[in-house]
């Protein structure tokens, strides 16, 4: 039993360590991932290394030191390559919506997009305006290269009118994103909509700018469930 911990220890111990030395060309992009400078890569093989080890472990009664072995591998690989992927994707986002007004955030396995009001709608309008236009399609030109996700279009209003007329307004405003981005090619069965309307305020609404960052659209890509990720 002592021998069977000790390779269950050893084995996610050399998959955190390969994790850790996983090629990531894009370390020196600005990550919001809370890291201490560890790429994706790494941080979420070594915790798929952890997560397998135990499960394989538990899965072979017989050889619990060879099941954690065989866990840590397979679980651990699968996640370094979505951690991969995600950090090309990023890396490239970023590049794409530099000077645009766009704010592209790493949240765990996660990338998040704010677009703020002065770019993306008028007031009370769920029209895009022109200024919009060049932020969404370098972002569907983006998700036509890396096309493996989950996108999440939430739409987001001042506290300007009435709560029922500001839920609606912002599902019109995730829909006009949503309509726009199938419009490019964009598969529709990775869409998802929603409004949450003057919920989640990330400015003050006493001052017109505080109004326009309100006034936002926030795109989430996430993992498609299930979907395997392999290293390009």
């Amino acid at each position: 039993m002592f021998t069977s911990y000790r390779l269950m220890i050893g084995a996610t111990t050399i998959a955190l360590l390969a994790g850790c030395a996983s090629p990531n060309p894009y370390s020196n992009q600005p990550q919001n991932n809370d890291s201490g400078g560890i790429s994706n890569t790494a941080k979420y093989g070594g915790l798929g290394a952890l997560a397998g080890a135990v499960a394989g472990a538990a899965i072979d009664h017989g050889n619990r030191g060879k099941g954690a072995l065989i866990g840590a591998a397979v679980v651990g690989a699968g996640a370094a390559g979505y951690g991969y992927y995600a950090d090309k994707q990023e890396a490239e986002l970023r590049k794409s919506m530099a000077n645009t007004g766009v704010e592209v955030q790493r949240q765990g396995d996660q990338i998040k997009l704010i677009m703020p009001g002065n770019i993306t709608f008028a007031t009370n309008s769920s029209a895009i305006a022109p200024s919009f236009y060049a932020p969404l399609n370098n972002l569907a030109g983006s998700l036509r290269q890396y096309n493996q996700n989950m996108i999440e279009i939430v739409g987001f209003t001042d506290s300007t009118g009435s709560r029922q007329h500001n839920m609606d307004l912002s599902l019109q405003r995730a829909q006009s994103v949503s309509t726009y981005l199938t419009s490019q090619g964009i598969d529709p069965s990775h869409l998802a909509v929603g409004g949450s309307g003057p919920d989640q305020p990330i400015a003050s609404n006493a001052d017109v700018n505080g109004r326009a960052q309100n006034r936002r659209v926030e795109v989430n890509l996430k993992p498609i469930p299930g979907q395997q990720y392999q290293q390009q």
